[in-house]
């Protein structure tokens, strides 16, 4: 069965970037190939990636200053209301509006595999506030930043399912249960 997955990674108070939008402060922890809630074993289950278009703006200036290759095989929607360039080869698609309207295409090209909401936290939080957000998967780091990107700027009911140790950083898995309806 598909699920739509935020598998993301956190400041111990609670940023995905810093206000720059840098992560930095990621690339330097310390993680354990094959360890626990890690992405070589995630990626394998995922069938179709989404993000917004700050993350992918990210990605792209990371290939270009490393020289790497785009990150992923599985067909990529980018949530954007701007023109953004495509890389060569790569199955980049954009779409604007809500969530919703894109979420039959990313169940039927996921096939059996999940959804992963790749980022950011306003993106998933889309996704929470359709009902299609089914699991959030992060692994929290042991750094402050003090200011910058939220994980998930939504007040959730979570159900923790999972939890352990992968380097330097403590993972946790949990059920999205609902949302909180007094905040609405």
């Amino acid at each position: 069965m598909t699920r739509t997955v935020y598998y993301t990674a956190t400041t111990l108070d609670g940023f995905i970037a810093d206000p720059d939008d840098s992560l930095d402060w990621l690339m330097r922890q310390a993680q354990e190939d094959g360890g626990a809630q890690n992405y070589e074993s995630f990626i394998k289950g995922v069938g179709a990636v989404v993000m917004g278009s700050t993350t992918y703006e990210w990605v792209l200036a990371h290939l270009e200053k490393s020289g790497e290759a785009w990150f992923y095989s599985q067909p990529s929607w980018v949530m954007t209301t701007r023109e953004l360039p495509v890389l060569e080869g790569a199955d980049v698609r954009f779409a604007s509006g809500s969530v919703a309207d894109v979420y039959d295409d990313l169940r039927t090209a996921a096939g059996d595999l999940d959804i992963w909401v790749v980022g950011g936290g306003d993106l998933a939080g889309q996704f929470a506030d359709a009902g299609h957000l089914d699991e959030i998967v992060v692994s929290i780091a042991p750094v402050a930043l003090g200011a910058g990107r939220p994980i998930l700027p939504r007040r959730l009911e979570l159900r923790l399912v999972e939890t352990a140790q992968n380097g330097a950083f403590v993972t946790a898995r949990y059920e999205v249960d609902g949302i909180l309806l007094e905040d609405r």
